[in-house]
């Protein structure tokens, strides 16, 4: 069926009371860009927010610019696809990775004064590694915002229908127009506004979903009627060998999901990872990923739960249908929804999509502008010269952002796709930065080719061995699991024998860069308040591990 007779069958029942809301909220959004433009004196100001930033805003910022159309979309899909085994995705899959940033790696990351993550292969590697990890961040980027625009797109056709490609060129421009004005303070600022519309959104929709089909009691029971009782399982039928939707065992899930892909994407995703260097001091950046992993923990009560739902009102939901995993969420915001809420729930999603593209789109214009163009093409101009050309490439961003859009649109499931891209870039990029940062014999060129060698193999075991069909495994998911185990493998294996073979860095040139080692960044006095027991980092790190660990327990038995 055509996509825009699809959005006909999908269209939202919205009135004036609905276009009203969203209208308020775009204007409060524009607002925001307008003011925070007045701040951007320096290029740190736009890429960085000045370093100024209280913990709370920043937090709240870095779980919003996660929370979107890999979040709504994408896992409400996982949910329909793959059932309960989705809140593997959080549980195992961030909440470890997120307080190992906030323990570990934003010491060096906020010690070494870097602007991004690239930047600190330029430190501890050299130009090499840095430009590699530059040119696959950007490109990276700008395939995760065509993901977010796609989403949008799927949105504003259910709410308008506007043809998909009309959706998606509105809705960039508008990103467009405010990440311009006012640079990552408005990127920021608008994110904790959205944190709050998504809630109010995504709360009432998944409350009404569930009372739809008879609360979580009778939600399970229907699940477990038409896919098995492992759908409703998170570790049920992961054994070696064994069958489930996921089409992954406990292995792949633990290592490729909660160690290869997970710790390459919270630790090197510099769109998650600019939003704590903007923080005003080391605490703060510190507490920004670990006051995050407290709401991430419960995200897939409102995100998961109906995707879950949308499988039992549509049970036919899924690729030859009609309807698409990604569209769960709009088909119940259709069925469920009363004017006024369904304004705000629309709202919502809209917010989600804005703040994951404007993440994107913000860490792209870093580090292509700070990484690749002052570094490499043209150097030593003045300082207003480097603001003008990110402004100018967020507009190519985003243009950019609109073509990969369409690649998005190929996939039933946009959170196959978007794990795929994480096994390409974001695996590769953690291995070489968790060895280098605890391994101070190796080597810069061990770092590049480990980095190279690592991203091959990935694109290389998912373009070869699983669509070539050269091996065996039933789900893309369960080939992104591999493919990430790959990445960190070749990796690894490479740097170890490059490494003995090479010369490495002196040794008083790693100070802050390698673990065991004092920057002088870090000299800084804890601020006022910091010392508070309630904003140590390692309790806030340990009890959200230990949130997590006790929310697998209803769902093992």
């Amino acid at each position: 069926m055509p996509s825009y007779q699809l959005a006909q069958d999908l269209r939202l029942p919205t009135n004036a009371l609905d276009y009203t809301i969203l209208a308020v909220y775009f204007l409060v959004i524009l607002g925001v860009g307008f003011a925070a433009r007045r701040s951007i004196k320096t290029s740190l100001d736009f890429f960085l927010s000045g370093r100024s930033l209280p913990a709370w805003v920043t937090g709240l910022a870095f779980i919003a610019a996660n929370l979107g159309a890999l979040e709504i979309l994408g896992m409400a899909a996982n949910g329909a696809q793959y059932g309960v085994y989705t809140v593997h995705w959080y549980w195992v899959g961030a909440i470890p990775a997120m307080v190992f940033l906030g323990l570990v790696m934003m010491p060096f990351y906020y010690g070494s004064r870097v602007r991004s993550v690239p930047e600190f292969l330029l430190h501890r590697f050299g130009p090499s590694s840095h430009l590699l990890s530059g040119i696959l961040f950007s490109a990276a980027s700008v395939l995760i915002a065509g993901v977010n625009l796609y989403a949008l797109a799927i949105v504003l056709e259910a709410l308008l229908g506007w043809p998909r490609w009309v959706s998606i060129v509105v809705s960039g421009l508008f990103v467009l127009l405010y990440i311009t004005l006012g640079g990552l303070s408005s990127a920021i600022y608008n994110e904790v506004v959205q944190f709050f519309v998504i809630l109010a959104g995504l709360i009432p929709l998944t409350v009404l979903a569930l009372t739809r089909v008879g609360g979580w009691s009778g939600l399970r029971d229907s699940l477990t009627a038409s896919q098995g009782e492992n759908f409703v399982s998170a570790w049920g039928g992961t054994g070696i060998g064994s069958d489930n939707p996921l089409g992954a065992n406990w292995l792949t899930i633990v290592l490729g999901l909660g160690f290869a892909l997970s710790f390459g994407y919270w630790t090197t995703n510099f769109a998650e990872v600019q939003r704590a260097l903007s923080a005003k001091n080391l605490s703060a950046a510190q507490r920004t990923p670990l006051i995050a992993a407290f709401p991430k923990v419960f995200i897939p009560a409102i995100v998961v739960i109906p995707g879950l739902v949308a499988l039992v009102v549509a049970p036919d939901i899924g690729p030859g249908s009609g309807l698409e995993y990604n569209e769960a969420v709009p088909l119940l915001m259709r069925d469920l929804l009363p004017n006024g809420v369904l304004g705000v729930a629309v709202t919502g999603l809209l917010a989600a999509f804005m703040a994951g593209m404007a993440a994107n789109v913000s860490a792209f214009n870093t580090v292509f502008t700070h990484d690749i163009w002052r570094p490499y093409l043209v150097k030593g101009r003045p300082d207003s010269y480097y603001v003008l050309t990110a402004r100018v490439v967020t507009a190519i961003g985003v243009l950019l952002g609109m073509g990969t859009a369409f690649i998005a649109a190929t996939f039933s499931n946009i959170m196959n796709y978007l794990q795929t891209l994480f096994s390409f870039f974001n695996v590769p990029l953690f291995t070489v930065f968790i060895i280098g940062m605890f391994w101070k014999r190796m080597t810069a060129a061990a770092g590049f080719w480990g980095l190279l060698a690592g991203t091959v193999a990935a694109m290389v075991n998912y373009f070869w061995f699983y669509r070539g069909g050269l091996v065996d495994i039933p789900t893309d998911q369960g080939a992104n699991f591999v493919s990430a185990i790959v990445a960190f493998v070749v990796g690894t294996l490479v740097v170890v024998v490059l490494t003995p073979l090479t010369r490495p860095k002196p040794v008083e040139r790693l100070a802050g860069l390698v673990y065991g080692t004092r920057s002088p960044g870090l000299a800084e006095p804890p601020a006022a308040g910091d010392e508070a027991w309630y904003r140590r980092p390692a309790l806030l790190g340990w009890g959200a591990i230990i949130l997590a660990a006790l929310c697998y327990i209803p769902f093992s038995f």
